[in-house]
C-alpha cells in the first residue's frame, strides 16, 4: 500500500512539474475608448456610442507556447467593433462585427511570432476571428502595479500610457469597476488613461483618446 502511495505522489508530482513548465506568465495592459470604472449614469450615456475600440498588450515574462519559448517577449492588438466592447456582468453586449490588427514583436524570430500569433488568438478568439493585418514592430510594456502606472508603445502605431486613479477621478461617487477586462487575466486594477493611441494601418480607423478612465493593468497567466 505504501508502494502505490508514493507512486500516486511521484505521479503528481510529476504532472505537477510538467503542468506549471508548460505555463507562461506576463504582463497585461488594456485600454479602450470608453470608461471602465464609471457610474452607471455615464457608462449608459455611452452604450453603443463610445468604447468601440481597444488596444490589448502581452509581455511575456517567462514560458513558452507550443513548446516555443516566449520570454521577454510581446505581442498586441488593436481591434474596432460596431458596438462597445465588453460586457457590464448584467446586460449582455453586441458588440458586432469586431476587426482587429495585431501588432508581434520584433525581437521576435519568425517561428516566435507564429507563436506570439497563436498566444493572442488563444487569449482573445472573440476578437481575432478577422485579423486585418499584422504588423512586425518594437514592442515594449512595463507595469507598475503598485502606482497604476502602465506604458505600452507598439514602434509608431500604437500607445497606452496610464497613471492611477485618484479620488479627483470619481465624479459622481458611484464608481465602480463596471467592465470586466475583455480577456481572462489576474491581479487586475483600474486606471486612468492618460493616452490610448492607435495609428497604424488595416481597420479604416485610426484614434487618440487622451484623459479618460479606460485602462487596466494585470498580469496574465496560462
Amino acid at each position: 500500500m505504501r508502494a502505490i502511495y508514493l507512486a500516486a505522489a511521484a505521479a503528481l508530482l510529476l504532472g505537477t512539474t510538467a503542468s506549471n513548465a508548460a505555463q507562461i506568465t506576463g504582463e497585461y495592459l488594456e485600454s479602450r475608448t470608453c470608461d471602465v470604472y464609471t457610474g452607471p449614469c455615464f457608462a449608459n450615456a455611452e452604450m453603443d456610442l463610445a468604447g468601440k475600440e481597444a488596444v490589448m498588450a502581452w509581455k511575456v515574462d517567462r514560458g513558452s507556447w507550443k513548446g516555443v519559448s516566449l520570454d521577454g517577449l510581446g505581442v498586441a492588438l488593436a481591434i474596432t467593433a460596431q458596438g462597445t466592447l465588453g460586457d457590464d456582468g448584467i446586460f449582455g453586449m453586441k458588440a458586432g462585427r469586431v476587426k482587429a490588427v495585431l501588432m508581434v514583436d520584433k525581437k521576435a524570430s519568425p517561428q516566435q511570432r507564429e507563436a506570439l500569433i497563436a498566444f493572442a488568438k488563444d487569449s482573445a478568439p472573440e476578437f481575432t476571428k478577422e485579423i486585418a493585418a499584422v504588423h512586425v514592430v518594437p514592442i515594449e510594456l512595463k507595469n507598475n502595479h503598485l502606482d497604476g502606472k502602465g506604458l505600452f508603445t507598439a514602434g509608431k502605431l500604437a500607445k497606452i500610457e496610464t497613471r492611477a486613479l485618484t479620488k479627483g477621478d470619481c465624479v459622481c461617487t458611484n464608481e465602480v469597476v463596471y467592465y470586466q477586462p475583455l480577456t481572462k487575466v489576474q491581479n487586475f486594477s483600474p486606471a486612468y488613461s492618460k493616452t490610448i493611441s492607435f495609428q497604424g494601418k488595416g481597420l479604416n480607423n485610426r484614434w487618440t483618446t487622451n484623459a479618460i478612465r479606460s485602462s487596466f493593468l494585470a498580469t496574465f497567466r496560462k
